[in-house]
């Protein structure tokens, strides 16, 4: 019996070298000079067998702290939601588990559906005319966001708010750099981008203006009065949005966002570190042809069957490079295909519910520390995250939480000079009341 996955033999290594026609493995590699050549053994462990390699891994997994051991009120991009079993049930499914990405789209109509109903749904929740199959993550939508407008405008600057999350702002810049992008920050004023220093910055050679709604502090942004400055100048309005807020909150399309961009994290993927992860990306009909990625559309073959058809392409391996928009490579389909699978099973009304308990939940645990004393920041509406301040450094806070049971809130001192000892809290749906009140008596405590 042939073996196809085992490793070689010693017979295997024997008829390689006969058919190459060399007598051993180092005759093969003849060619390289001594000199270079390696000499001695690696610093590394010694082969271990299957089950005491997978022991040895297990013990290493078990140091991590995940949310099945501790409640988390950690946030900032990444968050605890609740996933519908059905999602592991789907993508563990073989056709679609093992598939990359339909490059036979005629034989690959399963995935192709799905991802179509991912992108009609992300629509409806943005309020936009078209989105694609899927981005690498958040950041990246982000950033490809802000190429598509300096493309699109032909212009070399962007406006950036403070507000939006530190690490899509990073990515922005790496983008930015290579195609002589220059990003301006916009600063924000109580946790929200500042109008006024927005207005002073506006110009008819601004390409965009980015924004995150909810903002990276938990804020809901003045999105019309954002918009109205934006388009006064004929700039392109960017909008970062978490997609479950939207079953809340009136969508960016609704207020004339031109780019809609996020991460479909909130919908079946777990947190898993920081990723992999699945970001969206939708756009009015006109930018349609400048989407980065792909699009998947419907049609009828000859017969007047319903198919699905890879269409718009806009990634350098398609068309010449001086025409690309992108380069994206490939697309989230598997992630993709679980946000799917969780919209799907949530529904319309489950998603409205869940966004309703995600502001609820963390309107009420604000009220909590705010009884307790403790200082709430740039107090306004906010959606399923807040800022508050303590006495001591946030680190020192999350090391003594940690010990109680608690995943504590994001450091802002890491990205923000000017916000030490501040913590951002995320609530999600997955707490309870009474892990919220254990919570805020723990962190009375110690702050």
């Amino acid at each position: 019996m042939n073996h196809r996955y085992l490793p070689m033999t010693e017979q295997d290594k024997k008829d390689m070298l006969q058919v190459i026609g060399v007598q051993s493995v180092d005759e093969l590699f003849s060619d390289i000079p001594e000199k270079v050549r390696f000499q001695g053994e690696l610093n590394i462990k010694q082969a271990k067998s299957e089950s005491a390699l997978t022991k040895e891994l297990m013990l290493m997994a078990d140091k991590n702290l995940d949310t099945k051991q501790y409640a988390s009120f950690l946030g900032a991009g990444v968050y605890d939601h609740y996933m519908p079993t059905i999602v592991d049930h789907v993508i563990s499914r073989s056709e679609f588990y093992t598939a990359y990405t339909p490059y036979q789209p005629e034989i690959s109509q399963g995935e192709l559906q799905a991802i179509f109903e991912f992108q009609t749904m992300l629509c409806e929740l943005t309020g936009m005319d078209v989105a694609n199959s899927s981005m690498y993550d958040g950041g990246t939508s982000f950033a490809e966001a802000a190429m598509l407008s300096a493309g699109q405008t032909r212009r070399k600057k962007v406006l950036v708010s403070e507000a939006v999350n530190p690490e899509s702002r990073a990515v922005l810049e790496s983008y930015a750099t290579g195609q002589h992008i220059e990003v301006v920050t916009v600063p924000q004023k109580n946790g929200v981008t500042d109008l006024d220093s927005l207005q002073e910055l506006l110009s008819d050679d601004v390409a965009a203006v980015m924004i995150q709604y909810p903002n990276f502090f938990g804020h809901i942004e003045r999105i019309d009065e954002i918009e109205a400055l934006t388009h006064n100048v004929k700039s392109m309005f960017v909008v970062s949005s978490n997609p479950l807020s939207l079953g809340a909150l009136t969508p960016p399309g609704q207020f004339g966002a031109d780019i809609v961009v996020g991460d479909a994290q909130p919908f079946g993927l777990p947190q898993a570190f920081g990723g992999p992860h699945c970001g969206y990306f939708a756009v009015t009909k006109k930018l349609m042809r400048k989407v980065p990625g792909r699009l998947i559309g419907e049609t009828t073959d000859d017969e007047g069957q319903r198919g699905y058809v890879l269409t718009l392409q806009a990634r350098e391996q398609h068309i010449r490079r001086d025409k690309a928009t992108s380069n994206i490579c490939s697309n989230q389909a598997l992630n993709a295909l679980a946000a799917s699978v969780a919209m799907t099973a949530l529904g319309k009304k489950g998603i409205q519910e869940i966004a309703q308990q995600n502001f609820q939940k963390a309107h009420y645990a604000k009220q909590q520390l705010k009884a307790a004393g403790i200082e709430i920041m740039d107090e306004g509406f906010t959606f399923n995250e807040f800022v508050i301040k303590l006495d001591r450094p946030v680190s020192d806070v999350n090391e003594a939480l940690l010990q109680k049971g608690f995943i504590g809130g994001y450091d802002l001192g890491r990205d923000f000079e000017d916000r030490e000892h501040q913590m951002l809290i995320a609530v999600t749906e997955q707490r309870t009341k009474e892990e919220i009140d254990i919570f805020v008596k723990e962190l009375t405590v110690y702050a």
